[in-house]
This record gives C-alpha cells, structure tokens and sequence, in this order.
C-alpha cells in the first residue's frame, strides 16, 4: 500500500510539472507571436522576477499581502470551522446558515469592496473583511455538509454515554470531518487568495502585490505585469501544494500510510 502511495505521489509531482511546462510553452508561444511591448517571454519575465525579488519593495508588497491574507484567511477558517460545527448538534442554526451562504456566496466578494471603504475607511481592514467572506463560504459549508454525513449510530452511542453537546463536537463530529474540513480549508484558500489581489487592486491602498500588478498595468509596463502575474501564481502554488498539502498529510496521515 505504502509503495502504490508513493507511485501516486510521484504521478502527482510528474503532472504538475507537465502543466507549468504547458504554461510556459503556450505564453513563449504567444510572446512569438505578440509584439515584445505587448507580450513578453519568459526569460526576459523570469530575469525581471529574480531581481524584483532582492529589492525591498517587492518584500514590503509581499509581507503587505500575506498579512492581509493571513488575517482574512485565518478569521474566515475559525469562524467557518466553528459555525460548520455548531450547525452539527443545533438543526436549525445549519438551515438557516446555509440558507444565507447559499444567498450570499452568489455576491463576488469584490463587490463588497465599496461598501466595506464607507463603512470602514481605506486601511488593511476593508481588505480583510473582503478575504475573510470570500472565504468563509467553502469553509462553513464544507463542514456542514460532512456534519451531515456522519453516521447516526455513532452520535446516537455518544449520547448514550452521556455525551454534552460540545463534548460530541470534540469526539464525534471533528473527527469525522476532518478530512472534509482540509479539502474545505484549500478550496477556501483559493477563494481568500483570489479576493485579496482583486481587492488590492481595486482600493489601491498601501503595499501589496494586488497593488504593483495594478501599477503596472496603469504604467502599461507589460514585463511588470507578467513578472507580477508570475509571481501571484508561484505564491499561491507554493501555499497550497506545500503548506496545505503538508499539512493535510500531517493531519490525515493514517490515509496516506
């Protein structure tokens, strides 16, 4: 079983590999093809890339956004993760929860922005805000939905234990989740990361990488565009494919023994 894993962890690596060399030959294509000013290759992006990265502006914008992701993205999941639980033991608090995601998730998180600058003023918070709703979404409702799966024989042999209601969210419910609530953690993940560029963009406040690729566009600095899209697709490949990856593993290991 242990080798049949690791076959398929190496078929895992092999097709990313093969879809970011995909990537790259299409937009060398396409920058043959283009006028240099319009679209330019990939040596002249990568060049650009590696000295952006030793400058202390591209570290500013990058510690910019990742606060601001982290502060959205973290809210989002303990208040995503909570209410999903919540939703287990109390019926009607999950109807009506998912009732209102259902609403409102069909509302682009960006379009919030504008209310959220009234209300709140320009600052980091307004982005936050933005973050942790685009979020929060996948998180609650990937929760809930496992909730619902959960085998009744098991939450009816803890209440006949005695089980407290919180104490069945502990032993009952959270396990059982678990792996829905990763899976719902990355979804959410992409959603958060998604938002925090558009919003970046849109209010313009402040450093971040949602920012500079806006000013590279107003500047029509196309080699800045790409470098900046480059760089927001590496950021999010490497979160997700190593971080929540590894964490998933870690919390999931004994599917992955």
């Amino acid at each position: 079983m242990s080798s049949q894993r690791r076959v398929t962890g190496y078929r895992k690596k092999l097709a990313m590999v093969l879809a970011i060399a995909f990537i790259l030959l299409m937009w060398q294509i396409a920058a043959w093809s283009l006028p240099d000013f319009l679209m330019p290759g990939v040596p002249t992006v990568l060049a650009r890339l590696w000295n952006e990265v030793q400058t202390p502006a591209f570290r500013v914008a990058l510690w910019g956004s990742l606060t601001r992701l982290g502060g959205g993205y973290g809210a989002a999941l303990l208040f995503g993760i909570g209410f999903g639980l919540i939703g287990a033991v109390l019926f009607f608090f999950r109807e009506v929860l998912k009732s209102a995601i259902i609403i409102l998730q069909s509302i682009p998180s960006i379009a919030w922005v504008p209310l959220f600058l009234i209300l709140m003023g320009f600052g980091n918070l307004p982005i936050i805000v933005v973050v942790a709703i685009a979020a929060f979404f996948p998180a609650a409702l990937s929760v809930m939905n496992a909730t619902e799966s959960v085998q009744q024989v098991h939450v009816s042999a803890a209440r006949v234990m005695g089980a407290s209601r919180l104490g069945m969210l502990r032993r009952v419910y959270l396990p059982a989740v678990m792996p829905e609530l990763i899976t719902g953690a990355q979804l959410a993940f992409g959603n958060a990361w998604r938002a925090l560029i558009s919003a970046e963009m849109l209010i313009g406040f402040g450093k971040g990488l949602g920012r500079t690729l806006a000013y590279s566009g107003e500047t029509a600095d196309m080699v800045g565009v790409m470098t900046n899209i480059l760089t927001i697709a590496i950021l999010a490949a490497l979160i997700d494919q190593v971080i929540l990856e590894n964490l998933k593993h870690r919390l999931l290991r004994y599917q992955y023994v």
